[in-house]
């Protein structure tokens, strides 16, 4: 089996799409024009997407209110300290500060400008 995406249920997938794809260097593979409007966005490598979509038959998940260690996204950065303050200007939010692991890994907790968490990390021995 391989892993094709994971979605989420957010308020607004369109612009989060666009921020996600400006700010993140995420691409839109696909993406619907009409409800529930969603767009599968992958990473760089192209071998992993998210689904970012909003159904009205099912509830909005309050992201900004979950710690963001049940629920975040993940995304590797060369350099944590400048990514971090590249999207702070961009409107995310800041969760946590710079921390090493005692494994030697770099990370740091973010909001998206809609709360979803985004965690960026720069391992000590790269895992992917």
């Amino acid at each position: 089996m391989k892993l094709e995406h994971t979605a989420f249920q957010v308020s607004h997938p369109v612009e989060m799409a666009q921020w996600y794809v400006r700010h993140l260097g995420m691409v839109i593979k696909r993406a619907q024009t009409a409800p529930p409007f969603g767009h599968f966005l992958s990473d760089a490598s192209g071998a992993a997407m998210l689904e970012l979509y909003a159904n009205p038959a099912v509830p909005q998940p309050d992201y900004r209110a979950m710690n963001p260690l049940v629920l975040h996204i993940a995304f590797v950065a060369d350099d944590i300290d400048a990514t971090r303050a590249r999207l702070l200007a961009a409107g995310a939010t800041a969760e946590s500060a710079v921390e090493t692991t005692p494994v030697g890994d770099q990370v740091t907790m973010l909001r998206d400008p809609w709360g979803l968490a985004l965690q960026l990390v720069k391992r000590s021995t790269p895992m992917v």
